[in-house]
């Protein structure tokens, strides 16, 4: 689409045009220098807004029909430069990162002061934690060293056992750490002993183990084709001797050491007091539920029947031996326990 022709401009004498340009001129258009460097900016102010005052508002053009061009205006500041400009900046920049930083300071130490309380008790038990770690790892240390080697085996316990024949075994673990003994040789050197019936390990720092024993209780002797044989209530041989050991005494059971026969006779006499014990010099029992006591010296029996209620029997007996000792009677039956026939 075309543009349209603007219309011509009215004819106009020349002589008066350029009048009216003079008065325009003179009556309109004042100069403004802009202030040289080092100049008071105020002043220059002053002069534009009083020429601002007086001017009235005419076109820059005159006698034309076309608009005159847009331009582009540019405020600067008086007296301001590009250099000025960029160190403005610069600062400006500056500002900016120490504030932040100032503030980041200040935030770690409010975070600092809050938590002082429990950074302290968090301090305390590390430094709790770390003393007892030290010390765990110092008596471990310690104690698995030769600070704590066995320098003497002590035996106790032992009656009939022979206990210097029991350290003498047991002389492999000198040197050896207390943590450190061997408890499987310990077992291998007392298993060869058939009195020891149980035994435990003792340490006593910083040089001493001690061994606690204890024995098997013989029961009494059995005939065997070697001899006469030293039993306990379990039937395990103790010792085989040519006569029968003396202080125990004679059995005589039918079914072998596996019978209840032998059970039968092997609980009555563990349930018997010690000074009773000390009398019966024979026991005998053909089934378990006729086993007979004799008492030496006078030869007295004692029918005890099962082993049932052997420790109310054991009781009753004692009661009546001390009423009626066994000289004066031929035999005692407490089968029944709470009824006590003497003869």
């Amino acid at each position: 689409m075309r543009r349209p022709t603007p219309l011509p401009a009215p004819e106009q004498d020349p002589a008066a045009a350029k009048a009216t340009a003079d008065e325009v001129d003179a009556s309109t258009v004042r100069r403004v220098d802009p202030p040289r460097r080092g100049e008071d900016a105020g002043a220059a102010a002053d002069l534009v807004e009083d020429a601002d005052a007086t001017a009235p508002l005419t076109p820059l053009w005159v006698g034309s029909s076309e608009r005159a061009p847009m331009s582009t205006v540019t405020e600067a500041t008086p007296g301001s430069t590009p250099e000025a400009a960029e160190d403005a900046d610069a600062i400006g920049v500056r500002d900016v990162w120490s504030a932040a930083r100032a503030r980041r300071r200040a935030l770690r130490a409010e975070v600092r002061r809050f938590t002082a309380r429990q950074r302290r008790r968090r301090m305390i038990w590390l430094g709790v934690g770390a003393a007892v770690l030290l010390l765990v790892l110092g008596t471990l240390g310690a104690a698995y060293s030769p600070l704590f080697a066995v320098e003497k085996v002590s035996v106790v316990g032992a009656s009939t056992l022979d206990a210097g024949a029991v350290e003498q075994a047991l002389a492999g673990q000198i040197g050896t750490p207390l943590p450190l003994v061997d408890s499987s040789a310990v077992k291998a050197a007392l298993v060869t002993f058939p009195l020891v019936e149980s035994y435990t390990l003792e340490a006593r720092p910083p040089h001493e183990l001690v061994v606690r024993i204890v024995e098997r209780t013989p029961i009494g002797s059995i005939p065997s084709s070697a001899g006469y044989t030293l039993v306990d209530a379990a039937g395990v041989a103790l010792s085989t001797t040519p006569q029968p050991a003396a202080g125990h005494p004679m059995l005589s059971v039918e079914g072998g050491l596996s019978s209840p026969a032998f059970t039968a006779v092997g609980t009555v006499f563990r349930t018997l007091p010690t000074d009773i014990r000390d009398q019966v010099t024979a026991m005998s029992a053909t089934s378990a539920n006729d086993v007979t006591l004799t008492l030496g010296g006078t030869g007295t029996t004692v029918v005890w029947g099962n082993a049932d209620d052997s420790v109310l029997k054991a009781k009753s007996l004692a009661a009546i031996m001390a009423a009626r000792p066994p000289s004066e009677v031929s035999s005692y039956d407490v089968s029944s326990a709470t009824a006590v026939v003497v003869r």
